[in-house]
């Protein structure tokens, strides 16, 4: 909760990493914790806005595989995250809340079919005007709790336990500063999603594609055979879009086109969107498919008025994290021996680990244990984080006998 207060909600598009220096309020509160609670190597890259802690080895002459754990900092921006009022429902009877009663905002039981999974249980919420940061901040306290926790049982064996605490992973950050050096792990784990013992080792290829338009402006009395619309150009590109490959019609495996912004008038216009597939030869397609249409959008107008920019963002992580299949394994085993059935989960979205894993780093994504996550009916168990905390421990536990 207290977290929960800090404002760390990032921005898109601004052109800066990080995007909000707000953010670094969090990662300095951070800091000062994981020190007080006795972690012996702590560390803020400053500039980057990335804190790193290191628990070394307590097993004989080091022993052990390090292991890390990952969780970002920032809220998204799809709702405020100003102001945030946290409190806590005990013993969540089952029926509607009611979040705030000057403003008539109740989350109704009927509207959120995930409710019932926590009957009896108590829940973390905010008052309906904001989101709660749950995202990722769930996956901050677990962690800080896990590092607490081998703080003060020194007896508990373990091998080097890195942690990283990262900026701007909402707005496609992707941990793009974390230094893997420094950070000195093998492998690692991302806490990142809503549903209590879910994991991900999968997720999609992803790319954004920039259109922008030109147009020519003039008086509408005059305009026939002069004037070409650049909001026209717009509106023709998105029609082209097959209909049905958007994402409130995909699930699983199944990609999508999905439009993220579109702005203009007569003279300018331009269209964001990103691109998405599970499956290599289908997400090229896809890209193809885009620039196919920028070439008859130019055979038609002229070739000055469509320009197109297409940017990887990131790959399926199941590219690296099939080649160690062990991870996987030892993940799986700890959400099992913690009293929870492991659901697997094609992640429909970005990771921190997508990206790590590409770039050398193994990460596999454990949920956070959220729910209703970008929204202000977001909430969090207090016990799924509990959960999530013998989650990690059995992980250490298990890379304290792995070999270096």
């Amino acid at each position: 909760m207290r977290y929960a207060r800090v404002d760390t909600q990032s921005m898109p598009f601004c052109g800066s990493w990080p995007t909000m220096e707000k953010q670094a309020d969090l990662a300095r509160m951070l800091k000062e914790e994981l020190t007080a609670i006795g972690v012996p190597d702590v560390f803020l890259d400053e500039k980057a806005c990335v804190v790193y802690a290191r628990l070394p080895s307590n097993l004989p002459d080091g022993a052990g595989m390090a292991v890390g754990f990952i969780a970002h900092m920032d809220t998204a921006p799809d709702a405020s995250g100003t102001d945030v009022k946290p409190w806590v429902l005990e013993g969540y009877d089952g029926g509607d809340i009611v979040l705030n009663a000057e403003r008539n905002i109740v989350m109704r039981a009927s509207d959120y079919s995930n409710l019932k999974q926590y009957v009896g249980e108590d829940l973390i919420l905010t008052d309906g005007t904001t989101l709660l940061g749950g995202d990722d901040k769930a996956s901050i306290a677990s962690i800080m709790t896990m590092a607490e926790h081998l703080c003060t049982h020194p007896e508990i064996p373990h091998a080097d336990v890195c942690i990283a605490f990262t900026p701007d992973e909402e707005v496609g950050g992707l941990a793009r500063d974390l230094d893997l050096e420094r950070f000195g792990a093998k492998a690692a784990f991302t806490l990142d999603g809503d549903h209590l013992g879910w994991y991900e080792d999968e997720t999609f290829y992803a790319s954004e594609a920039i259109f922008t338009f030109t147009g020519r402006s003039v008086h509408t009395g005059t305009a026939k055979g002069i004037m070409i619309n650049a909001v026209d150009l717009a509106a023709q590109l998105m029609a082209k879009l097959p209909p049905r490959e958007k994402p409130q019609y995909t699930d699983g495996t199944e990609g999508f086109f999905h439009v993220i912004s579109c702005s203009g008038d007569c003279e300018h216009a331009q269209v964001r969107m990103i691109v998405r597939d599970f499956d290599f030869q289908r997400f090229l397609k896809r890209e193809a498919f885009l620039r196919r249409s920028a070439e008859e959008l130019r055979d038609t107008y002229g070739e000055d008025r469509t320009e197109l920019t297409i940017e990887h963002q990131y790959s399926n992580m199941k590219e690296i994290l099939q080649t160690v299949p062990w991870l996987t394994d030892i993940l799986r085993k700890a959400i099992a021996e913690s009293g929870l059935t492991p659901v697997r989960e094609p992640f429909r979205g970005g990771t921190d680990g997508a990206a790590l894993s590409l770039r050398g780093l193994p990460c596999p994504n454990l949920s956070a244990g959220y729910e209703n996550a970008h929204g202000r009916f977001e909430y969090v168990p207090v016990q799924s984080m509990v959960k999530n905390v013998e989650i990690l421990l059995r992980i250490c536990a298990a890379f304290a006998g792995l070999s270096a």
